[in-house]
């Protein structure tokens, strides 16, 4: 039996390289960029657990659910941790960040997601790097929902370890992901005795076994098919334009907004602000008394393919996400989630202007 995924040729380092350039390029930084062999919570937790320790006094920012995770990473690693939380509707601002350091002047890490799809917010991470910067901490991102969906742009905003995966905006699969380290993030985990170290997690490894030496033997075996994957993303954004292709994404986030609003029926986005708002995934509010999970399925009931969800945990009754990225940041796709969403009022009994908020989305993407 032949298929295209068995028999493969061997990936060589050299072609490996290629694509943490090509990734570098995409981050525009200079940095050295890893790329890891596994979902995007790989090198999440093992920069956390790189550069923080007992000793670190870290700004955590709570805009959604992953920054309660690393909060918890920062305490398990015994880093004293700052919280700074803002409701999930909203961003948070540069001033806040600033207000944080003026309380605690010995905060000397940050940690923060750029866009959370699980609450369809996006920090102005190009306003706060600078306030990061000016304190002398060092700089930590989540930037897996936002890269391809918005400028991520590591170098020119201070940011010391970058984050991203290939499963929202990039289009490709959830098992590689990558992180670029600056030199003071390097000096950081060098001197952290508590650093991981001969183990799956080990940035420390990975520069020692692949960086130090030139990149030219790969520490162990590729995830292959991961690899081919990404590659082919990044030919398929060089192809189309980085630019084109966060276009597209902004241009479903307003479509699918505008359509929301004008389909009524009590629905709403959930983040107030639209320049708060992630292009990478819209997220509304169900109308009072309506919960977002039962919405969700009778809207799925006839298009399960369609990219929507109820919010995670708590946000399941209240909140109902549409994830306009990667592929299915189109206007078709925008489109059948309204025309779905706008089925499933009216059988609730709400009254729903279909044809008005198609209007209105074909406005807004054009």
């Amino acid at each position: 039996m032949t298929h295209p995924f068995l028999d493969l040729a061997p990936l060589s380092a050299a072609r490996f390289a290629s694509i943490e350039d090509r990734v570098a390029r995409l981050l525009s930084t200079e940095q050295d960029v890893l790329i890891m062999q596994g979902e995007a919570l790989l090198p999440l937790e093992g920069a956390i657990r790189a550069t923080a320790g007992p000793g670190t006094t870290a700004l955590n920012v709570i805009t959604g659910p992953y920054g309660q995770t690393f909060g918890d990473w920062l305490r398990d690693c015994g880093a004293t941790v700052v919280d700074l939380s803002v409701p999930f509707h909203t961003a948070v601002s540069a001033e806040q960040i600033r207000a944080a350091f003026a309380e605690h002047p010995e905060i000397d890490f940050v940690s923060l997601v750029h866009a959370e799809a699980a609450t369809g917010n996006t920090n102005p991470v190009a306003e706060i790097g600078p306030v990061v910067r000016e304190h002398g901490a060092l700089f930590y991102l989540d930037a897996v929902a936002s890269v391809g969906a918005e400028p991520v742009l590591v170098d020119a905003w201070g940011v010391d370890l970058c984050v991203i995966g290939a499963q929202k905006a990039m289009g490709g699969p959830a098992g590689v992901s990558a992180v670029s380290v600056s030199e003071r993030a390097w000096a950081r985990m060098a001197a952290n005795p508590g650093a991981p170290r001969r183990s799956y997690l080990s940035l420390l490894d990975w520069k020692e076994r692949w960086l130090d030496g030139g990149r030219r033997a790969l520490p162990h075996a590729p995830a292959q098919l991961e690899m081919l994957a990404l590659e082919a993303c990044l030919d398929r954004i060089e192809a189309d334009g980085l630019d084109a292709v966060m276009a597209r994404h902004a241009r479903a986030a307003a479509a699918t907004r505008a359509g929301a609003v004008a389909l009524g029926a009590g629905l709403e986005p959930y983040v107030y602000e639209a320049a708060e708002s992630a292009p990478v995934a819209t997220t509304l509010r169900a109308p009072s008394g309506v919960d977002a999970s039962e919405l969700v399925a009778r809207a799925l009931a006839a298009d399960p393919a369609l990219p929507l969800a109820a919010g995670g945990g708590a946000l399941a009754k209240e909140m109902i996400r549409v994830n306009h990225y990667g592929p299915a940041a189109t206007p078709g796709t925008v489109r059948g989630c309204l025309a779905a969403l706008g089925t499933a009022l009216t059988g609730k009994g709400l009254n729903a202007d279909l044809p008005a908020a198609l209007d209105a989305a074909d406005a807004a993407w054009h």
